[in-house]
């Protein structure tokens, strides 16, 4: 049922390490690049038309710096940015360089999902906390990032299986895990069973961030009861 080269990885320890490589470099790059979407999609919410403070020309800017980083295919963001990651690592090949990578192209796409959730607020529930005096960064801490929880769990999960699906390219600069496996023991070498194992152990991660982000995200939910 499986080729000799599955069972050669699976004895020795490649398989397992695949997935702990592929966890490690999601997760590592979903917190940087929350770290930097989600201000950055605050700051979008907040200076648009719509915001608390509507500010054109800054929300212009980042909007259009936003659009300029997702418009670019990542295959071809990695081949762009391996200067930038030697700078920022010290190398432009391997895990280190490929997080980088992740959070350049991960940074934008969450900064869109935060302000898409922030957007979701009512107006109302603003209204209510500005006519009792509250400033606009009391009205971010308390009204708008409370507010918008469930709905931004349920983007860091998108975003997260997003990140997931662009760490399986990691074989092309170097980077290892899953992708790096499927490519180099599965299609390269001809074994259908090595990839597909691959393919099935991602698809179990990916259920379990989903499964896990939905769970939290219902019992963060005031509508429905706890």
């Amino acid at each position: 049922m499986f080729s000799d080269m599955f069972i050669k990885l699976w004895e020795n320890g490649i398989i397992q390490q695949g997935i702990w490589e592929t966890i490690y470099m999601t997760v590592i790059s979903s917190l940087i690049a929350y770290a930097i979407g989600l201000p950055l999609g605050v700051v979008l919410n907040v200076t648009s038309k719509e915001g608390i403070q509507p500010t054109y020309w800054l929300n212009r800017i980042l909007g259009l710096v936003v659009n300029f980083f997702r418009s670019i295919p990542f295959i071809i963001l990695m081949v762009a940015m391996l200067p930038v990651a030697k700078m920022i690592v010290g190398v432009s090949l391997g895990n280190q360089a490929m997080i980088v990578m992740l959070v350049i192209a991960a940074s934008p796409y969450v900064a869109r999902m935060v302000e898409s959730s922030l957007q979701e607020v009512s107006a109302g529930v603003i209204e209510a906390a500005q006519s009792m005096g509250a400033n606009n960064l009391q009205i971010i801490w308390k009204v708008l990032l409370p507010e918008a929880k469930p709905s931004l769990i349920a983007g860091a999960v998108i975003s997260m299986v997003t990140i997931l699906g662009y760490s399986a390219m990691a074989a092309t600069i170097g980077g290892t895990g899953l992708g790096q496996i499927a490519i180099s023991y599965g299609h390269q070498r001809f074994n259908p069973d090595v990839t597909w194992c691959c393919v099935f152990l991602t698809v179990i991660i990916v259920q379990v961030i989903q499964e896990a982000g939905t769970w939290i995200a219902r019992k963060t939910d005031k509508r429905h009861g706890k």
